[in-house]
């Protein structure tokens, strides 16, 4: 589906200030902040099982529901720990997506278990993990104060999607696309290999210098060598104004115009 124009969403963090610092923070992203809604929690705190959750996504037609993180909205009686408490709780959560075509994101924590997978890494039970369609790892860049890298890893609907990054800094959120870095790089805080986009476009300078157009085949098959995946070196080729011609049923790539 394209998006063409902002869709509601509920919005309840548990840890962050509405005025003072949710809603900045949105403000300063671009969002229409009408468009998201917020559950009162002033009388009753709010749980998975509540409700006030079926009652807000019917009211506002929410598209997207967030709860963060997700130890604060597991309910009083609740041992996030126990398999069999945690699997009632998300199957009432999945039935409540289904129900209304609302995407649920939980937002949870690890803890410092280094060594350990991903998957047990997550704050309680492995149900929480084993019950989500689609799970994203979001951590610091090792050896980049402002850079935060996403990497998937589950997925039972698709292919696993390329990792990608972003930028938080005084100007706010910024989307630096393609970001060659694994899951254990950012669970361990090992700096990532490389960049690859960067080696990627250096490559093609390099080949620039001496060559007017090369091959494609002749360029995919270099950059193999250096481990630049297909997808990278497109992507470098599109941000570089690299054009492509055919020649006699042969591809080629203009070099000499490149952009520095």
């Amino acid at each position: 589906m394209k998006l063409t124009e902002p869709l509601n969403v509920i919005y309840q963090s548990a840890e962050d200030g509405l005025a003072d610092t949710v809603k900045p923070r949105l403000e300063q992203a671009g969002a229409a902040c009408e468009k998201i809604s917020v559950i009162d929690e002033k009388i009753k705190s709010l749980s998975m099982i509540d409700e006030r959750l079926e009652e807000a996504v019917i009211k506002t037609g929410a598209r997207l529901l967030i709860l963060d993180p997700i130890q604060a909205y597991l309910g009083g009686g609740m041992d996030m720990n126990r398999a069999n408490e945690a699997r009632d709780m998300t199957k009432k959560l999945a039935a409540l997506a289904e129900k209304y075509q609302c995407a649920i994101v939980l937002v949870g924590h690890m803890n410092k278990a280094a060594g350990n997978k991903a998957a047990y890494r997550g704050m309680g039970s492995i149900d929480f993990f084993a019950v989500a369609r689609s799970v994203l790892l979001v951590g610091r860049v090792e050896g980049e104060e402002n850079i935060r890298a996403v990497v998937q890893i589950k997925n039972n609907l698709a292919a696993f999607g390329h990792p990608k990054a972003f930028a938080l800094s005084e100007d706010g959120f910024r989307w630096l696309g393609d970001y060659e870095i694994t899951a254990d790089e950012v669970l361990g805080g090992i700096a990532p290999k490389a960049n690859k986009m960067e080696q990627a476009k250096r490559l093609l300078r390099e080949l620039a210098e001496t060559n007017n157009a090369m091959q494609s085949n002749e360029i995919f098959s270099l950059a193999d060598e250096q481990g630049i995946s297909k997808r990278t070196l497109e992507n470098a080729k599109k941000e570089l104004g690299v054009r492509a011609k055919r020649i006699n049923n042969t591809w080629y790539w203009e070099l000499d115009k490149i952009r520095q």
